[in-house]
């Protein structure tokens, strides 16, 4: 995740104080991923550094409104416009955690298997379970993000489901 660019988005829409950045971002991203406000402050900082950000008030930190500067709006752009690389992809547990019972030759692979199996099967019905009594009117990120998730947990079963198919397979040869 990106915070300095998220921190730029923010700004785009109005100048803000750094605890209004932190709100702002948790409240964009359906508070699924808090933010440090130190880490926030520490981002403005580096932004100031770069002239993405130029501060609007004196004082300290806990006090300075920051606003974005022509730059930063330029590399706000680049960022929306540039697809995410899906390669190399990002570090994936589960998938590491598979890997690796399979070339240490784990008896209980196939009960790792389903013990993931049925947590993934309880994350998605939360996520529908959410889904479901969400305000598509007044909620969207939130919807959008469990979209996101229920798509990512679907696709968690079926790897799962041909990882067991596959040592199945493996294991009657």
């Amino acid at each position: 995740m990106s915070v300095r660019h998220s921190l730029l988005a923010l700004l785009a829409g109005e100048p803000a104080h750094g605890y209004g950045l932190k709100s702002g971002f948790e409240a964009s991203t359906a508070g699924t991923w808090p933010l440090n406000v130190g880490q926030v402050y520490t981002t403005l900082r580096r932004l100031e550094r770069d002239g993405l950000v130029k501060p609007t008030g004196t004082g300290d930190d806990s006090r300075q409104t920051w606003r974005i500067t022509p730059q930063g709006r330029k590399e706000l752009g680049q960022w929306f416009d540039t697809p995410i690389p899906g390669d190399p992809p990002q570090r994936d547990e589960l998938a590491i955690k598979v890997l690796l019972a399979v070339a240490t030759d784990r008896d209980d692979i196939a009960d790792m298997l389903q013990s993931q199996r049925v947590s993934t099967m309880e994350r998605l019905q939360a996520y529908t379970r959410h889904k479901r009594r969400a305000d598509p009117q007044a909620e969207l990120p939130w919807i959008l993000l469990l979209d996101a998730l229920i798509l990512q947990a679907e696709a968690e079963v079926k790897w799962l489901d041909l990882c067991e198919a596959r040592l199945q397979k493996r294991k009657k040869r």
